[in-house]
């Protein structure tokens, strides 16, 4: 007990915050989810915004939201449905209370729920009254009126102390969830230091929403969610987008090459950027160019002068920098390029995540054009993935493209910070003189073993060579329009990348080799995927799971793995594109189960889908 109010512990917690896309939504779950980390809990979010700058204020098209799942075990996704609903306005209660699991808890800003606001929002008549809220416990807290007396005395307009409501209704959730306050003071200082009389408005009305559900006799219990019993070491909240920059300064720092970053913003990967922006210290160059086809340019050529060259972008911007990808390809250059996959075709739904490029990544670019393809599972695999696009194309002379996605770039989770020691180290291995008889150069001799060709610094003495997008002559670089070399050389680069060394497929099967169903998923399928196993094994059926993250070569026992169960299902937020690339590779009938709504897998989707085919496999 504290005071008269009961504590009760839970696992595990939901929450979304949802309010118009200029109510701070995003800060204020980012707060808390930072609370959660530091509180050593296991966490993983879920932001949703509008794609729109400012969509029309008051109506369900223009609410931002922010939803955060935090507990005291491995958890693998945000949640399928929020236990606690903060909504800001009658917009934000419309447009989330349809996800809000039965019984669950609203709290919203009865302040907001005047006839106008509703009507804004579509309501013929007020939801608090008419029992349509009747399946939930429901406290209405006057967060506007609230926040607005708290400031009375800040020297603040009204509009700006109104502004500031977000942080008490983060304080009343902070006190709910018994989260330290501390730390987020802290922030609000350090983030309006600028403007010192909004920091500590700001700090005045997180403690307002505190002594609220302190001192208010609505809320009958306070909880407690026990830190998780993670892997020991040091660990921070990370996005999938900061985990993406933080892989590549890392690449660079174990290559030993500057890292050069030609951009041009799109959502969702603009973090990336801006991220890298901000790593001066670490040799890294960023360039915010006019337009994508240069911001690939710009990072080929960076790779050309013997630096790590990286592109970041979305979709439709993947589908601009195609032939400088193809140049990259006919002249053996290392090349990252990240792909924060969003809904498409065309601009599409921008801050929403599809599966959609993969196809795009493995086949749009003209000619026999062969690219490796990675993909990481989760926000923090990011990091390492980063690195592995980074090590494949500096041993292997080749563009590489990672395939990223709007749920990762935005998600976040706790990651456990890697000693510098412990990553892999590859070395560029420049060209340091003749490797050819008679003291020549030869830009395309090969390693033996890798099939890598000589990377030349321009400007070094006697390694003179002819590059550029014309098919070479085999081994001395000279262009060439011989149909047989030709030939050859289409064949020895698709060999190369077919000969990348990448790590067999695991298979996750707790009932020691029983199941006689897989579930094969790719990118950020794999918490929705992973959970919903969790739920069918907990059911008493055996199912078996395994992930790809090298989709281009496939690992080598992809087709013994799936020739070993009687059944393949792949999920997929598309219309099934690894699942056509698994029948004409490995003649094995896939059974496919997409999704193109702009949202994540739920668990519990995947659970019934799953379920249904393990007994009829039975």
């Amino acid at each position: 007990m504290t005071g008269t109010r009961t504590v009760t512990r839970l696992d595990r917690v939901v929450i979304r915050f949802a309010g118009d896309s200029g109510d701070g939504m995003q800060l204020t779950g980012g707060r808390f989810t930072a609370e959660a980390a530091a509180f050593g809990n296991d966490l993983a979010t879920l932001p949703d915004f509008p794609a729109e700058i400012r969509a029309p204020r008051g109506t369900p098209p223009g609410v931002s939201s922010f939803q955060l799942h935090f507990a005291d075990h491995d958890i693998l996704t945000a949640g399928d449905r929020p236990d606690v609903l903060v909504a800001m306005n009658p917009a934000a209660l419309r447009a989330n209370a349809g996800d809000l699991r039965p019984g669950g808890t609203v709290i919203l800003d009865c302040d907001e729920f005047t006839p106008r606001n509703l009507a804004k929002a579509g309501y013929a008549a007020d939801p608090r009254t008419d029992g349509s809220l009747a399946a939930f416990t429901v406290h209405e807290v006057a967060m506007t009126g609230l926040t607005l007396g708290a400031l009375e005395g800040t020297g603040l307009g009204r509009k700006d102390r109104g502004r500031c409501r977000n942080m008490f209704a983060l304080g009343l959730l902070s006190w709910m969830y018994s989260r330290p306050g501390e730390a987020t003071e802290d922030f609000l200082r350090k983030r309006f230091a600028a403007r010192p009389a909004v920091a500590e408005a700001n700090v005045l009305a997180f403690r307002a929403g505190w002594n609220h559900g302190e001192t208010t006799e609505v809320f009958a219990a306070v909880y407690e969610v026990a830190p998780a019993a993670l892997p020991e070491g040091t660990y921070r909240q990370i996005s999938g987008n900061v985990a993406l920059a933080h892989g590549i300064v890392a690449a660079g720092w174990r290559s030993g090459l500057p890292v050069v970053l030609g951009s041009y913003p799109i959502t969702p990967a603009s973090d990336i950027l801006h991220e890298l922006a901000r790593r001066k210290e670490f040799g890294v160059v960023t360039l915010q160019v006019e337009d994508e086809i240069a911001a690939a340019g710009a990072a080929l050529g960076a790779s050309y002068g013997g630096a790590l060259g990286v592109t970041s972008t979305s979709g439709p911007g993947l589908a601009l920098k195609s032939e400088t990808i193809g140049l990259a390809v006919m002249t053996e250059l290392p090349l990252v390029i990240i792909d924060v996959q969003r809904g498409g075709p065309s601009t599409g739904l921008p801050t929403k995540t599809e599966q959609a490029d993969l196809l795009q990544a493995m086949f749009g670019r003209n000619g026999e054009c062969p690219v490796p393809v990675v993909a990481p599972r989760s926000p923090a695999d990011c990091f390492d993935m980063a690195m592995e696009a980074a090590r494949i194309a500096v041993t292997y002379r080749t563009p590489v493209i990672l395939l990223s996605d709007g749920a990762l770039a935005n998600g976040s989770e706790p990651w456990r910070i890697p000693e510098i020691s412990g990553l892999p180290e590859f070395s560029a291995g420049f060209a340091a003189g003749p490797n050819a008889p008679g003291g020549a150069f030869w830009p395309y001799r090969r390693d033996p073993e890798t099939l890598a060709r000589d990377w030349a610094i321009p400007g070094t003495p006697g390694l003179q060579h002819r590059i550029g997008g014309l098919e070479k002559a085999d081994g001395v670089g000279t262009i060439s329009y011989d149909p047989a070399n030709h030939d050859r050389m289409v064949r020895l680069r698709q060999a190369k990348v077919a000969g990348i060394d990448v790590p067999p497929l695991a298979v996750d099967d707790p009932s020691g080799g029983r199941a006689r169903v897989l579930v094969l998923g790719w990118g950020s399928t794999y918490g929705s995927i992973g959970a919903a196993c969790r739920r069918v094994r907990d059911a008493g059926l055996p199912i078996a799971q395994a992930h790809l993250r090298h989709l281009n070569p496939f690992p080598g026992n992809l087709g013994e793995v799936l020739r070993s169960y009687d059944r393949v299902i792949v999920p997929e937020l598309n219309l099934g594109q690894l699942a056509m690339l698994l029948r004409a590779r490995h003649l094995v009938d896939v059974t496919g189960h997409t999704k193109v709504a702009g949202l994540p897998f739920t668990a519990a989707e995947l659970q019934a889908v799953f379920t249904d085919i393990v007994k009829e496999t039975s």
